[in-house]
């Protein structure tokens, strides 16, 4: 007789943020750690040979555990597997991103509409908790961190839909399409992005659910405008790691 399935937990999933806050307490979490904050500072981008050789030289350890963190990267989205060729940052073209910017402005638009009918005040204070520490941490030059806490703010929002297929959809969204934004903050111009998820949730707490879908299409817009262009894919593995060593 078969065994049931065990059922998937929506907190386990909310809780899974695209790189988690922890300690590295070993190597497989310490390589992927080190990968993903490499490709969100821009230091490892799009098209980008993880040669599973080199990384095991820089970390001295073994071909399975590399071959873990890629597998991992690449279920989030950051990094894609080609056969008998190895390991590539992913690189949406600019197309690519553009649809996926189109399916995230529809996904939030109705995110926001079932949890501004549903959000209790408890779960208002968590949104402002973690938007509070993605300014603190843009202030404190944190990118890594800051980067993290600006996806964790939607995939939150999502987790609050009990919508389990929801929020891993998103979740891959949010991972390919943070590959591709250029600059968060330019002097003169957009506001950043813990700015415009404070709108956002000032919205929300009002109970305004069309204003809370404005400012969260006028975010995705902005973010759309901050897509780079694709770019060389000479990079040094070992220099672009050696800042974590």
């Amino acid at each position: 007789m078969n065994k049931p399935v065990k059922p998937l937990r929506l907190a386990s999933i909310a809780a899974t943020k695209i790189a988690p806050s922890k300690p590295h307490t070993n190597a497989e979490e310490r390589i992927y750690h080190d990968v993903y904050d490499a490709i969100m500072e821009h230091r490892l981008p799009p098209r980008t040979k993880l040669t599973e050789q080199v990384l095991c030289q820089i970390y001295d350890t073994a071909r399975h555990t590399v071959r873990k963190v890629l597998s991992r990267l690449a279920t989030e989205g950051l990094v894609e597997l080609e056969a008998n060729r190895g390991a590539f940052i992913a690189s949406p073209t600019t197309a690519e991103a553009r649809d996926m910017f189109e399916l995230r402005k529809i996904i939030e638009h109705a995110t926001l509409d079932k949890v501004a009918k549903s959000v209790t005040p408890k779960q208002l204070a968590t949104l402002r908790k973690l938007v509070d520490e993605e300014r603190a941490a843009y202030v404190n030059g944190d990118r890594p961190r800051w980067i993290r806490l600006s996806a964790q703010f939607h995939l939150e929002l999502a987790a609050l839909t009990d919508n389990v297929l929801l929020v891993e959809v998103l979740r891959k969204l949010v991972s390919r399409t943070t590959l591709l934004i250029a600059k968060i903050e330019v002097p003169g111009q957009n506001a950043c992005s813990f700015d415009e998820h404070e709108s956002v949730l000032l919205a929300l707490e009002s109970g305004d659910a069309a204003q809370a879908q404005a400012q969260m299409a006028h975010h995705l817009h902005n973010c759309e405008e901050r897509v780079q262009p694709e770019q060389s894919s000479n990079f040094d593995l070992r220099a672009a790691l050696s800042k974590t060593l």
